[in-house]
């Protein structure tokens, strides 16, 4: 077997570790004690650790274009298969590579940006036609959700259930009333009135850690915010993590109460997940600090962010409409990946300026999938 380089220890050592840990804790010397390298040879390949982060997050690029350019078939759904196939399978098989392109793609948004332009491509490939916000969503928002959901945490996630959701959609002969869906009438959340000194923590670290991000928030910063002692922070809280925890599990109750709140009599399934996902991006236009909040989460505190989006799921199994199949598993972590990546849209790029046609667009995908639309 060949030796490897100084370089290849180097790079297979950060990711391992950056896989386990998130960026802001590993350091350049712990990077070079797991290669069993000096130091100094470090900076004979790398400037810093967020270079040799970056050329791990060119690496997975780089190997996701090689993965979706062996998609073959000779009609459309032969190729929608092929790629699910592959996408699945790479989660599976490089999962810790995914664990550091999911901090990555947080910190450096230009590379989800580039990852997106891959999957673009090879969705042109495999539909013959250029995919819009509504087209990429679906066809990848659900699948590379319930790919990494099933590689991180063992969620059962079917392939062949994947392929059918994709080419003949889930709510199917469900009709849509779009004054339903995009009522304008919102309740807000309950405003809390001279809250207590465990309230304003959580009030100030939520507002701390959704602009200074956890790392870079200490928890003198929290207690002086709300006024109180760092002898005060420990009395309602174990540690910062343990306190990171509570804002996860907030945020959360505040998201799924905020859609229940606002969700109106008389909506059938589809109905309720179209507005859904408006209330979703109603809910990150009042407070844009609480999808950051989880997304860093996603390294920091990985179990947190399971519970997180195990109670969503929860949430499906518990109100099916009556007379109508419950949804399968695969198909609510379908959804929540549609929602997901639509909340990455809009929080990071902006780029559905007319949120409202891309969710009726996602709708349309729902009663019929691609093949309403594409040849397959």
């Amino acid at each position: 077997m060949e030796k490897r380089s100084s370089k290849e220890r180097l790079i297979l050592s950060s990711i391992d570790l950056f896989s386990r840990k998130w960026f802001g804790t590993v350091s350049v010397a712990e990077i070079c004690r797991n290669a069993g390298l000096s130091n100094g040879l470090f900076y004979k390949y790398f400037k810093d650790k967020e270079a040799i982060f970056r050329e791990i997050l060119e690496l997975v690029i780089s190997k996701i274009s090689s993965s979706v350019a062996q998609v073959s078939g000779d009609s459309a759904l032969e190729r929608l298969s092929s790629f699910i196939d592959i996408i699945y399978g790479f989660s599976q098989e490089n999962t810790a590579l995914v664990k550091v392109f999911r901090e990555g793609q947080y910190r450096y948004f230009e590379y989800e940006k580039r990852l997106k332009a891959v999957y673009e491509h090879a969705l042109f490939y495999i539909l013959k036609s250029e995919p819009d916000i509504a087209d990429y969503l679906f066809g990848l928002g659900g699948l590379r959700f319930a790919s990494v959901r099933s590689a991180f945490h063992q969620i059962p996630v079917e392939r062949k259930r994947l392929l059918a959701i994709l080419k003949d959609g889930i709510f199917h002969g469900l009709p849509i009333d779009e004054k339903k869906v995009f009522s304008t009438s919102i309740t807000p959340l309950p405003l809390q009135i001279m809250p207590d000194g465990r309230e304003r923590l959580l009030i100030e670290g939520k507002t701390l850690f959704g602009e200074k991000g956890y790392f870079n928030t200490n928890i003198h910063e929290i207690t002086d915010r709300a006024g109180l002692s760092t002898g005060a922070f420990y009395t309602y809280f174990d540690s910062k993590e343990s306190f990171y925890a509570e804002l996860i599990h907030r945020v959360g109750r505040e998201v799924r109460h905020f859609i229940t709140i606002n969700l109106p009599p008389g909506l059938n399934s589809l109905e309720r997940e179209l507005r859904g996902l408006w209330l979703f991006i109603v809910y990150l236009s009042i407070d844009r600090t609480c999808y950051g909040i989880v997304r860093e989460a996603e390294f920091v505190l990985p179990a947190e962010v399971k519970i997180y989006y195990d109670a969503f799921a929860e949430g499906y199994r518990k109100h099916q409409d009556p007379g109508i199949a419950a949804l399968d598993p695969t198909s609510i972590e379908f959804l929540l990946g549609v929602a997901h990546y639509l909340g990455i849209e809009v929080i990071f790029d902006e780029s559905p300026a007319n949120a409202r046609n891309v969710i009726l667009q996602l709708g349309q995908f729902y009663q019929t999938g691609f093949a309403g639309k594409f040849e397959l």
